[in-house]
């Protein structure tokens, strides 16, 4: 049974992480240009006057905020038109040359006291700018307008241009190819018997986007969809694609769930409803916890029955419904809407034990709770503000077995089964208020669900959900139970032991912070979630619920925007707490709640490290480093990640200048890899993918290979030979190798529908890899191999067989032995680090699949006198200590070495991705645990963490 639980349990899908992927993207990173904590320039132009409060920009000329001004607007009917053309008369201290072209408005609040606040989405040259809102903030009165402030994104030094380089038909490739490239890693060769009917992945073109970068990278935006080949698992990814180069920059994925992270996002197409003749009935019906309701339910003269569908609460024709999902896969769920699926019914207006069992009543009465709130105290009409359709799904499983999650696509709420202990995620109004203000962040701020944002986007609904329950059963703030969320869900435990998040958890930004790639948990939502939300609630339990609550609500909804971090953050419900009237001490309130959880401007910089930097801001995505023959390799960005990536090698010993090995062409050079005599490394653009080579002693780049389509995550060089994966058509793997002297003789092995192959290394003259070919007979079934090239010799050797039932991960070979990760009991969450000689023989796991010191690994590289994996340990918390950390192991050289492990490579907090062996023991990787991407290293492992 597969158990998906909110921080704790990692699901096999997620094995990897970032492991075959940089730190987040420069455009989400804590100090990249949208949360840069380096001195800002103060907008230039004319000041406001009076004692105005400004907050300057981060590399732009337009002020992050403007407040205490009172400037006539110009006289113009609606209240888009005057706030653009005050913007407009104002371009000297704005810096936003052509407000009627650049800003589209997309939404006006108003409020008492005949405030409005407008929020305009930016253009470049007509294509959105991702993150890119400004908001001007007005009070009307007698017909003439006045702005009180302004804040928000706006992009001033945008220079790109919006003519792409490839079609939308690439991109879709490249995003399918970079997907696909990301689950290989994350689950090893694949499981399914029949390789050839395995569930395709699928790409839809959005439009053009800029992304604000440096001077911006005009992207195609492309959401990838589909399921897992391995595994199955739900996948729906959203990519932005380099639209002169295409190569994928971004990559995440958009689900919004309440527990642990999922892999899928999407917009489901709004229901047809049964037509019916009455308009509404009063009904019951009672929850899990035992309690009677009342239930706002319909006739459906149709079905001849009572449906749980509430026309009372919002105006027209839409509706609150709750649909009976049982027997649905969740994966079936997302982003599409079941044509099948009925409302839940009844033949009487009380609807019975069934209706309780599955969780429909406790969802309809919950979502009926969740709208009111929002409504009576914010005038929200439903959760876009405009009267949606509100639409729950309930009795949800995970491919039949329990499901315990819940979760939000854009368009519908998603409740599982739960299980023996939980009750189905309904029954948990915090849960319900949870996955519904999803809707209300996704349809005001926007929050992206990535990174910081992602994780205040999650803060602010466990915040609501929060608070939307303790509101109902009368739970005072001060109660050290009032932060718990999905306490109420257990059938035995109590409350504190059944909790899936605890606000009051004390954590802060120096202690606490996770610095993850976006393939972990979106970059941190759920792991980062409750430093900010915590300083939420100690604004709650400090100013009280009801002032609490508004002050965050017009934060969320007057002051945030897409791409937001911690920071603007604190700076967005502090000027929300002043429009508010909040007294001084409840302004210091809240300033002490966000320095009590270490929300401060400049916080990134207190997170230490115990390794050494080869190479500061990488900001890259999807690339490797390489090492080996005293060298490393690895591709960089410029600091803000705007530019094309180029690769640098150095010594090892962090000696000596830097050295740029490729050209710079527009292309992204990524993934290298040396021996210490040559870097070899792979070169995406318009035309496709080559493999490229230059000594490091210097001399012409080098063309070895060319393909159309996209290769994998790695390039490997020893000597005379290079090792590469590839996608041939329809994303089918296969390796490659060749010589350098003769690079026209390339071999090919795999990339066929029943012949595929994976995670090449290479080594001494030969070459390792993973192999899965059909066999024939009756029924068909698939042979799952690692396997050994002498390349001089010209023999492809099996080193062992893999059993039934099993998957082979990557491989790694030194000068007297093979090594690979395999997988032979699914779902238990552990691997194996095998060990054999070329022949097969003396095999020996150097890490056991199973037992406590067993390692949930992913990544592997090898020096001549050790090795080490990319791992997590197989623990029930999804925490630090879960995430992608370095461990190392004897080699084995020596006959009587039996691999003991030497322990983990490095104490740093996060991720730490992409290890390459050095010589001895020293280790290059790319590490996270600030949120800034960097090329680091030891030299020697540090043994045990605290």
């Amino acid at each position: 049974m597969r158990r998906l639980r909110a921080l704790s349990v990692i699901s096999r899908a997620q094995k990897s992480g970032t492991s075959r992927r940089a730190s987040a993207a420069a455009l989400f990173s804590v100090a990249a240009l949208v949360v840069s904590v380096a001195p800002a320039t103060a907008a230039q132009g004319a000041a406001p006057p009076g004692p105005a409060e400004v907050v300057p920009g981060q590399h732009t000329a337009t002020p992050g905020m403007v407040r205490g001004i009172r400037e006539q607007a110009p006289a113009t009917e609606s209240a888009p038109e005057a706030a653009r053309a005050y913007l407009a008369g104002k371009q000297g201290r704005y810096g936003i040359a052509s407000p009627e072209r650049d800003l589209d408005p997309v939404g006006t609040v108003t409020g008492g006291g005949g405030q409005e606040t407008v929020r305009f989405q930016q253009k470049h040259q007509g294509v959105p700018v991702l993150g890119g809102q400004y908001l001007v903030r007005m009070e009307k009165k007698d017909g003439r307008r006045v702005v009180t402030g302004t804040s928000g994104q706006y992009f001033t030094g945008l220079r790109t241009g919006t003519t792409p380089g490839i079609s939308d038909e690439l991109a879709v490739e490249r995003a399918v190819d970079a997907v696909l490239t990301d689950l290989h890693a994350r689950t090893f060769t694949p499981r399914q018997a029949a390789a050839e009917d395995e569930p395709q992945l699928t790409g839809t073109a959005r439009g053009l986007v800029v992304l604000p970068a440096g001077n911006g990278v005009l992207a195609r935006h492309i959401t990838v969809r589909g399921k897992d080949p391995a595994s199955a698992e739900p996948v729906s990814r959203e990519v932005y694609v380099d639209a002169q180069a295409g190569f994928p920059v971004l990559q995440y994925s958009g689900i919004q769930t309440f527990g642990a992270p999922a892999t899928a996002a999407g917009k489901s197409p709004a229901p047809h409803l049964a037509s019916a003749t009455a308009s509404g009935v009063p009904g019951s019906g009672v929850r899990l916890d035992g309690k009677p309701v009342e239930l706002q339910v319909d006739r459906d003269e149709a079905r001849n029955a009572y449906v749980l569908r509430d026309r009372s609460r919002i105006q027209g024709d839409n509706v609150l419904a709750t649909w009976d999902a049982r027997g649905k896969w969740a994966s079936d769920l997302v982003g599409t809407w079941p044509e099948d699926i009925l409302e839940v019914s009844s033949a009487t207006p009380a609807f019975g034990a069934e209706a309780t069992d599955s969780g429909a009543v406790d969802a309809h009465w919950a979502a009926g709770q969740v709208h009111d709130y929002f409504k009576n105290n914010y005038g929200r009409d439903s959760l876009d503000g405009r009267g949606m359709t509100v639409n729950s799904l309930v009795g949800v499983t995970d491919y039949g077995q329990p499901y315990v999650n819940a979760f939000w696509d854009g368009q519908k709420m998603v409740y599982g089964t739960g299980d023996a202990e939980y009750r189905p995620l309904s029954a948990g109004l915090d849960v319900v208020g949870h996955e519904m203000t999803h809707g209300v962040i996704e349809n005001s701020a926007g929050l992206v669900y990535a990174g910081q944002s992602g994780a205040m986007n999650e803060a602010i609904a466990d915040y609501f959900g929060n608070a939307i329950e303790n509101d109902a059963y009368g739970t005072p703030t001060d109660s050290p139970d009032s932060g718990l969320l999905g306490e109420r869900l257990c059938r035995t435990k109590a409350p504190r032991a059944c909790a899936l998040r605890d606000l009051n958890d004390g954590r802060a930004t120096a202690k606490s912070f996770l610095g993850v790639g976006f393939g972990t948990d979106n970059g941190g939502v759920h792991l980062n979630s409750t430093i900010f939300s915590g300083a939420l609630w100690n604004i709650r339990q400090d100013l009280g619920a009801s002032v609490a609550d508004h002050v965050v609500y017009k934060a969320l909804t007057e002051y945030l925007t897409p791409i937001d971090g911690f920071t603007q953050g604190r700076a967005a419900v502090l000027a929300a707490a002043k429009d508010l009237k909040v007294p001084a001490s409840g302004l210091k309130a809240v300033q002490r709640a966000f320095n009590a959880h270490g929300i401060t401007p400049g916080w990134e910089l207190a997170l230490g490290v115990d390794s050494d930097q080869l190479l500061d801001r990488v900001n890259t995505t999807n690339s490797r480093v390489g090492a080996g023959g005293g060298w490393w390799t690895a591709s960089k960005s410029n600091e803000s990640g705007s530019e094309a990536y180029s690769v640098w090698a150095g010594r090892a010993d962090g000696k000596g200048q830097l050295k740029l090995m490729s050209p710079n062409d527009g292309r992204y050079h990524v993934n290298p890899g040396t021996d210490g005599k040559t870097v070899v490394w792979q070169a995406y653009g318009a035309n496709g993918v080559d493999i490229l080579a230059r000594p490091l002693a210097g001399g012409p780049v080098r063309t070895l290979w060319h393909t159309s389509r996209s290769v994998g995550a790695s390039t490997a060089v020893d000597g005379d030979t290079v090792a590469f994966p590839y996608y041939n058509y329809g994303g089918r793997p296969g390796i490659a190798y060749l010589s350098l002297k003769d690079p026209a003789n390339v071999v090919q092995l795999g990339g066929g529908t029943y012949h595929r192959t994976y995670f090449p290394s290479v080594s001494h003259g030969k070459v390792v890899y993973q192999d899965m070919q059909r066999v024939r007979g009756t029924p068909v079934t698939y042979q799952y191999t690692t396997r050994v090239v002498d390349v001089a010799a010209g023999t492809d050797t099996v080193v062992q067989q893999a059993p039934a039932g099993a998957s082979l991960g990557p491989t790694a070979v030194n000068g007297t032995h093979v090594y690979w990760l395999t997988d032979e009991t699914d779902g238990d969450g552990t691997t194996a680090l095998r060990r054999a000689g070329f022949d097969g023989s003396g095999a020996v796991d150097l890490s056991p699949e199973g037992g406590p010191d067993s390692l949930n690994a992913y990544d592997l590289t090898a020096s001549e006198d050790a090795v080490t994996v990319g791992a997590r340990t197989y623990d029930p918390e999804y925490r630090n200590e879960s995430l992608a950390k370095l461990w190392q192991f004897s080699a084995g050289a020596a006959p009587s070495d039996d691999g003991a492990r030497k322990g983990r490579v490095s104490c740093n907090r996060g991720d730490q991705l992409s290890a390459a062996a050095a010589a001895g023991g020293q280790v290059v990787w790319i590490d996270a645990t600030t949120g800034i991407s960097q090329v680091v290293t030891r030299t020697r492992p540090t043994g045990r963490c605290a």
